[in-house]
C-alpha cells in the first residue's frame, strides 16, 4: 500500500537528523519520494525554534503498525526523550496515510487525525503526492491543502537520497 509519513525536527542539528531518518526509512519503502524541507512555526504555547518539516511517500514494505513502530525507534535513535506535549523535539515521525486504511485505535489512528488541518503535514505531502487520496472520502492531498487558510511555508530543496 502507498504510505506517507511526516517528519519534523526543531532541536539539535535538524537537517542532519532528518537526513538520517529519511535514509533509514528508505529501507521500508519501494519508490520512496521525499519532499523539500519546510520551515514552520511551532503550534505550541511553549517558546521554541521553528521546525524543519518534510514528508516521505512510497509503497510500504511494512504493515502500518510496524511502520509506525519503526518511526518511533527513529525518534529514540535521534535522542528524543519524553517531554511536554507540543514541546521541542529532535525528531517527530507521524504516519499520515496507509493506503485506504481507516483506524481509530489509540495506538494507530489512520489517517492521522489532524492531517486535514495541518499545513505542515499537507504542504510537503502535496509536493510529492498531490493526487494521493485521503480516506474516508478520497479527498486529495492537493484539495485538502487548497482548503486551508494562510500563506505557504518557506521551503528549501534537498536530496537526502543522493548517493544511496
Amino acid at each position: 500500500a502507498t504510505a506517507a509519513l511526516a517528519l519534523g525536527s526543531n532541536r539539535g542539528p535538524s537537517e542532519a537528523i532528518l537526513l538520517q531518518a529519511v535514509r533509514r526509512l528508505a529501507r521500508c519503502f519501494d519508490g520512496l519520494r521525499v519532499a523539500s524541507l519546510y520551515v514552520t512555526r511551532p503550534i505550541s504555547p511553549i517558546p521554541q525554534p521553528d521546525f524543519l518539516n518534510t514528508a516521505v511517500c512510497g509503497r510500504a514494505r511494512l504493515a502500518p503498525d510496524a511502520l509506525l513502530a519503526f518511526g518511533k525507534r527513529l525518534e529514540l535513535a535521534a535522542g528524543r526523550l519524553p517531554g511536554p506535549r507540543h514541546g521541542p523535539r529532535e525528531l517527530d515521525v507521524d504516519l499520515l496515510v496507509y493506503g485506504d486504511r481507516v483506524s481509530s485505535r489509540p495506538e494507530l489512528a489512520l489517517p492521522h487525525p489532524r492531517l486535514r488541518e495541518r499545513r505542515f503535514f499537507l504542504a510537503p505531502l502535496a509536493e510529492i503526492a498531490p493526487r494521493l487520496e485521503v480516506p474516508p472520502d478520497g479527498a486529495t492531498v492537493a484539495e485538502l491543502l487548497a482548503s486551508l487558510p494562510g500563506p505557504p511555508e518557506p521551503r528549501r530543496s534537498w536530496d537526502p537520497l543522493q548517493g544511496i
